[in-house]
């Protein structure tokens, strides 16, 4: 499946904040990248603004056009707050639910444990990473793959209290999906509002 596989730095700066996790150069350009970056810059449109609000999103979940408007289209059919609602979608992806439990440092490389067949879901493996995690659902490292350094390493020191949606269970490197995670306790700074906005427009 298709994803983002440009610069990443040039991303971050772009937004000014750590989208693909942490990163050096954002402490030493924090302004836009480019030829002007640095320089006063016109003052955005709404549309700009609403856009690029929606750019941050498909950036940190990992999610290209296509999908995230299929993903919105699924908000919007849903009762509740459409915007709350797609961020919880977006929240329960396997590859965003293998990240929050701490198997991957980063969204990419927790799609990369999803593709590469290292996560099970209810006991069987799955590599489509944006499989929907339903309440009750158990996430797990593939028992042959539990002593993966690369798992290890992210697991060391992660703190899984931080999401109380995800029970994790540090004896078999698995977790169980509670519930859809309450919009404050998303940490992500999307003003899914704006997303909401601009898809009103068309």
């Amino acid at each position: 499946m298709a994803r983002y596989t440009g610069p990443k730095s040039k991303i971050a700066r772009k937004f000014n904040e750590p989208i693909f996790g942490p990163d050096k150069v954002l402490s030493r350009k924090n302004y836009p990248p480019g030829q002007h970056g640095n320089s006063r810059r016109r003052k955005t449109s709404e549309y700009g603004i609403q856009l690029k609000e929606k750019q941050k999103a498909k950036y940190t979940y990992g999610v290209l056009e296509r999908q995230f408007r299929i993903t919105y289209e699924k908000a919007q059919r849903t009762p509740g707050v459409t915007g709350v609602i797609l961020l919880q979608l977006l929240e329960s992806r396997l590859d965003n639910v293998v990240y929050r439990l701490g198997f991957a440092r980063t969204r990419a490389a927790a799609r990369q444990l999803v593709s590469h067949r290292h996560i099970t879901l209810n006991g069987r493996v799955v590599n489509i990473p944006s499989c929907q995690v339903k309440h009750g659902d158990v996430v797990a490292v593939r028992e042959k793959d539990k002593s993966m350094e690369v798992i290890n390493d992210a697991l060391d020191g992660f703190n899984h209290s931080k999401y109380g949606w995800i029970e994790f269970k540090a004896s078999d490197l698995s977790g169980t999906f509670l519930h859809m995670p309450e919009r404050e306790d998303i940490p992500e700074n999307i003003k899914e509002q704006l997303i909401v906005e601009l898809y009103s427009k068309n």
